[in-house]
């Protein structure tokens, strides 16, 4: 356990699993910016772990249990292992969207802890979109579609923030900019897609292609006309918004 937290691929791999889960990991003697730069390409190699989670969850509940309640379990196992990270994002996105009306105004209700009724209604019917499909999903066994949802999102986070400027000074992923590798963020993009045409037929691929790209389009030009760029907050709710997206299109019959 010790040569894990001495190199640097260890020290990356537990920093990336501290920020965006809640699974047990090693401790770290001494936290440095730089790891939180090597753990950036890494994202999606933990969504991967998440999936793999989620779908033998599900595999191991479908004989006893209907799809419904085993997607309502994956969908609160999924809360709970994030600790409801990327919620909380698209939740104060949804606050600062609905009250504020320009950057400074929409940046300090963002950064408000409390949450406020479009956070609440935004959180409440992503949930039961992410069910439903879930319960789809889990009825016709479509295991890889569990996996891919956490991977394709957090790649879509990287490329959100290659290609967009982060304006939240201070903000949390700020050390994770400023020390991560662009090349190997595009990389870990490009080798998440892979996986994706991988695992998906042809047809099925190019849907979901189509839809990821269309939402990232549209997401990223709301955050470029309020923000000028993208926080973490907003990288959240891209996170959020992206799963239910795979979700629904690994649904599409062709």
């Amino acid at each position: 356990m010790s040569s894990l937290t001495s190199s640097r691929t260890g020290r990356a791999l537990i920093t990336a699993f501290l920020f965006l889960t809640r699974l047990p990991m090693p401790k770290l003697d001494c936290y440095e910016p730089a790891d939180s730069g090597r753990a950036f390409p890494l994202f999606p190699l933990v969504g991967l772990v998440i999936g793999a989670l989620l779908t033998l969850t599900a595999m191991v509940l479908a004989p006893v249990l209907p799809a419904g309640v085993i997607a309502a379990i994956v969908v609160i196992l999924w809360v709970l292992v994030t600790g409801g990270l990327h919620l909380d994002g698209l939740g104060d996105s949804a606050d600062g969207w609905l009250a504020g009306g320009d950057k400074e105004r929409t940046l300090e209700i963002m950064k408000d802890p409390r949450s406020g009724s479009a956070a609440v209604v935004i959180i409440g019917c992503l949930l039961l979109l992410k069910y439903s499909a879930l319960s789809e999903l889990i009825e016709q066994q479509h295991w890889w579609a569990l996996c891919l949802a956490p991977v394709l999102s957090r790649a879509m986070s990287l490329l959100l923030l290659l290609t967009t400027p982060y304006v939240s000074h201070k903000g949390i992923a700020e050390d994770f900019l400023k020390h991560a590798s662009r090349q190997r963020m595009r990389l870990s993009v490009g080798l998440s897609w892979i996986l994706a045409a991988a695992i998906l037929p042809l047809p099925q691929t190019l849907i979901l292609m189509a839809l990821v790209a269309i939402l990232f389009a549209g997401l990223r030009a709301l955050m470029i006309k309020r923000l000028d760029g993208a926080t973490g907050d907003t990288s959240g709710a891209l996170i959020e918004v992206m799963e239910a997206a795979v979700l629904i299109a690994c649904l599409v019959n062709v």
